[in-house]
């Protein structure tokens, strides 16, 4: 019975486990898509044609 007992927290940690390692990838992913702030220089050459 303790045996039972141990299985059925384990398959309930794993899913836990699982549910949060998905959760950070994709947290990964969005960030990585994410497109990088342009700097102020290329910005004012190409708004204001300073």
């Amino acid at each position: 019975m303790a045996a039972d007992t141990a299985i059925f927290v384990s398959k309930r940690l794993q899913r836990a486990a699982f549910a949060i390692l998905c959760l950070i990838a994709a947290q990964f992913v969005l960030a990585s898509c994410e497109p990088e702030p342009s700097p102020m220089a290329a910005r004012v050459g190409t708004l204001g044609g300073y």
